[in-house]
């Protein structure tokens, strides 16, 4: 069994995650895992699939082909998954809303070797005085290697710098 990867994005509207699994399933192929949104009336999703090499191809076709319908799809052939090295850290970020905060953070992450398992920001309103907050929650895969302690310091001299709030918590 091979497994792909493949990014889909499309105009958002009824029938899009339907018409993609109507195309894996009737090329062969088995739909394993995926994480999908709606952002600003376009629809984008990451789907790992599973299929036989003896029906690999007609299905990367297949799936090429859905650009006909205004569904572009990217394919990855899936890499070996490494034995697990990292222990995943949940983190939830709440901060006024400027420009920077991704980036601000993302390089204290990278300089510590922590890759990011999952990410979802937004902006809302803060209750009382509708000033825009920048809201983030974060699964973080985090070496074996390196201390929660340090990672936790080094993640608060960065937030009060910033004037956020961060909480961390271990993921079962």
């Amino acid at each position: 069994m091979n497994h792909l990867v493949i990014t889909v994005f499309a105009p958002d509207k009824a029938g899009q995650v339907e018409r993609i699994a109507q195309c894996i399933a009737e090329h062969g192929g088995n739909w394993l895992e995926s994480r999908m949104s709606r952002m600003a009336g376009q629809f984008a999703g990451i789907v790992r699939l599973g299929v036989s090499a003896e029906a690999h191809d007609e299905l990367v076709n297949a799936l090429k082909d859905l650009e006909r319908e205004g569904i572009r799809v990217l394919v990855a052939e899936s890499g070996i998954e490494q034995s697990c090295t990292w222990k995943p850290i949940a983190m939830r970020l709440v901060g006024n809303d400027r420009s920077g905060i991704v980036r601000d953070i993302t390089r204290v992450l990278t300089e510590l070797g922590v890759n990011l398992e999952r990410l979802v920001t937004e902006v809302r309103l803060a209750p009382m005085s509708n000033e825009p907050l920048f809201h983030a929650e974060a699964i973080l895969a985090v070496p074996l290697t390196l201390s929660l302690e340090v990672l936790r310091e080094r993640l608060e001299i960065l937030a009060d710098e910033m004037l956020v709030e961060l909480e961390f918590q271990l993921e079962d």
